[in-house]
């Protein structure tokens, strides 16, 4: 696998304040340049912006059937080395995160095989983090 370089991501959100806690205190993302329009975040080293966008009409989360449970789409994340993520699943459970699904190992014993969990930001972006027990079967078909 060829050294992974970072991403850049900009998302949509109706409060930028609430965001901002969600995602730098929630998450603990450090906070890089910002204005009154949008904020640049450290996600486990990936540039993530939360833009500002006026709330609309709201859409109703759509959802595929992935391994027995429904899986928001469009969703985001970052996949983590296996101990990272239990720390974090930990932690976010201790901060009573409210879990679209909860941590759990996702193919058990198949190619594949995965710890994931989704949530959703204050403005109901849909995140994914995950981690494989074997890093080499990332994109192993």
């Amino acid at each position: 696998m060829q050294a992974v370089t970072p991403f850049h991501i900009a998302i949509p959100v109706h409060n930028l304040d609430e965001c901002r806690t969600f995602y730098r205190d929630l998450l603990n993302c450090e906070e890089g340049r910002s204005s009154d329009h949008w904020v640049d975040f450290n996600l486990f080293g990936h540039q993530l912006v939360i833009h500002y966008k006026p709330k609309t009409e709201a859409e109703s989360l759509h959802i595929n059937p992935v391994d027995g449970k429904n899986v928001p789409v469009p969703h985001y994340g970052v996949v983590l080395p296996w101990n990272v993520f239990e720390s974090l699943s930990q932690e976010l459970k201790d901060k009573g995160v409210q879990f679209v699904i909860e941590p759990y190992v996702r193919f058990e014993g198949l190619t594949g095989e995965q710890a994931t969990m989704f949530f959703l930001d204050p403005a109901g972006n849909a995140l994914e983090f995950k981690a494989f027990k074997d890093m080499e079967q990332l994109f192993a078909k």
